[in-house]
């Protein structure tokens, strides 16, 4: 068995990498050596793990974590090329949509950098609206910027779920920020429902508000400060310039946030198109 081993220096010349990154790939569980000599530690590899060892450099270079690394090895060690290949692709999908939302963010900041803000700022109409005062069931959580539009697609459908019990839904679903939501801050967020019926809401809350954080709560009559925004412009960094466009209008016109700022969604999300309006970015407003 000896025989058929190669000790590390030889293995990392054939693999074209350094025996300190073999090291580093046995430490992270991504190639482990065929043996070890247990009163030296000395490592040896058989020469069929060559073709691995250079796929999980390639991998490495792509930046892939290491949990997908493992993903795509464990393909590969199963002879199952068209699902690592699947797996790759799907990681470079991520990766390329993350560098567009980069890409997106920087142009945003050269705006604002260049002194354009009045620019971004005057394509978004600002106006108010006095809402009632309504029921909500709600459910709250502490999120980064990142994981937010999974949790509020899920959130509201688990809202929109309990409305039959709870009297039906009587508006548009909306989310508060009570703190900022950001890569840096949790905020938490809010999903809202409005609803029919306080007591069998709050009932319902009774049977599950611990499992998710959900609550009732009745929400005074309130005029918001509002833009609308297409579905295209709710992806970050656009919705920032929504917000800031509704804050400028505020402050121009006398007008302070009288709670957390949200947003609205008024529209069928999954068949509306990217130029459909579906959101109104919104302050509620008190008088100086």
């Amino acid at each position: 068995m000896d025989e058929e081993l190669i000790g590390i220096g030889a293995f990392a010349a054939r693999a074209r990498l350094s025996a300190k990154a073999l090291r580093l790939y046995d430490r992270l569980g991504l190639l482990a050596p065929a043996r070890v000599d247990e009163a030296t530690g000395y490592r040896f590899y058989r020469a069929g793990q060559v073709e691995r060892a250079r796929l999980v450099a390639l991998l490495r270079q792509l930046d892939m974590p290491l949990a997908r690394i493992a993903e795509v090895v464990e393909c590969t060690d199963a002879d199952d090329g068209a699902m690592a290949a699947e797996r790759l692709t799907a990681y470079w999908a991520d990766v390329e949509a993350r560098h567009a939302a980069r890409r997106t963010l920087a142009d945003y900041l050269r705006g604002r950098l260049s002194g354009r803000s009045s620019e971004m700022y005057g394509k978004f109409v600002v106006e108010t609206v006095d809402v009632p005062g309504q029921v909500l069931i709600t459910e709250s959580r502490h999120t980064l910027a990142d994981e937010l539009p999974t949790w509020i697609g899920a959130a509201l459908g688990r809202l929109e779920a309990a409305a039959p019990e709870c009297g039906g839904v009587t508006g548009a679903p909306f989310v508060a920020y009570h703190a900022e939501v950001s890569m840096e801050s949790d905020g938490p967020a809010e999903a809202c429902l409005p609803v029919a019926d306080e007591a069998a809401a709050r009932e319902w809350a009774e049977r599950h508000g611990r499992a998710r954080e959900t609550t009732v709560r009745v929400e005074p009559a309130r005029r918001l400060a509002y833009t609308r925004i297409t579905k295209a412009q709710v992806a970050h960094p656009q919705i920032l310039a929504a917000f800031e466009a509704v804050e400028q209008w505020m402050a121009a016109e006398g007008l302070t946030p009288a709670g957390p700022c949200r947003e609205v969604y008024f529209a069928d999300w999954s068949a509306a198109g990217p130029e459909d309006p579906v959101c109104d970015v919104a302050f509620p407003v008190a008088s100086r």
